[in-house]
């Protein structure tokens, strides 16, 4: 089941913390019997050193490469971009900060063996003890009115769809983010949604998560927009994008 394995990370000026980042998730596939594992970091049109930070540290570790989109498209671009070049049996996109620690995935497979699912997502909301170090109050609360405007609108059950941390059978990703949308904030609901909508199971696992300082959503403006795009995700359905 976990024979090769491709780590996906988004990033766009991420220059100061991809080093650590890189180092935790290179120590963390070294303790594993994956036959194979590559990480691949998606530099979204960066105006640090993003890139080269990647190719510095890719001059020691022949399985981590850089993927650069034309410009600064979004995490939704990122992400897509990443998950159609992985070459694991299974794929696991996570954010650059590691709010969620990679040893987390550990948690997300133990719930494909048990539930057979081709699709896994780590979930702040299911149990939010293991939360270490939280948002604001004001941001949390907002994650809340988000989930219930997107229970209301998509019809998906799931308790926190904006966690960046989920598991993918590359098989059935590949169908997925052929078919994604939206490019920025709002593709977790969409491919959820399109996921869901090819009669791939879904699985939600609480996993550890701590807030780091640096976010690059802007809480109204992207909420907005993120708000419109469930409206378009339906608009989509509507006019059989996702078949």
């Amino acid at each position: 089941m976990t024979s090769s394995i491709s780590i996906i990370i988004p990033a766009y000026n991420e220059e100061k913390r991809l080093p650590s980042t890189l180092k935790a998730v290179v120590r963390y596939l070294q303790d594993k019997q994956w036959v194979k594992n590559e990480i691949l970091v998606v530099d979204d049109g960066s105006r640090d050193g993003t890139a080269e930070a990647v190719k510095s540290f890719a001059a020691s570790h022949p399985n981590v490469r850089l993927l650069s989109n034309p410009g600064n498209r979004g995490k939704g671009y990122s992400v897509r971009h990443g998950m159609l070049k992985a070459r694991g049996d299974w794929a696991l996109f996570t954010d650059a900060d590691l709010s969620a620690p990679i040893e987390e995935l550990d948690r997300l497979f133990e719930a494909v063996r048990n539930s057979g699912t081709a699709v896994v997502i780590g979930s702040r909301a299911l149990n939010r003890k293991l939360i270490g170090v939280h948002q604001s109050r004001l941001r949390e609360n907002g994650g809340r009115l988000f989930n219930f405007i997107m229970r209301s609108i998509t019809g998906l059950p799931f308790a926190d769809t904006q966690c960046g941390f989920k598991l993918f059978k590359t098989e059935a990703a590949r169908k997925v983010f052929t078919r994604q949308r939206l490019e920025r904030f709002g593709f977790d609901a969409e491919v959820l949604f399109i996921a869901r909508h090819l009669g791939y199971g879904i699985k939600e696992v609480p996993v550890r998560w701590n807030h780091v300082e640096g976010t690059k959503m802007s809480l109204f403006r992207d909420s907005f927009d993120m708000i419109l795009d469930l409206l378009r995700i339906r608009w989509n359905q509507v006019l059989g994008r996702y078949r």
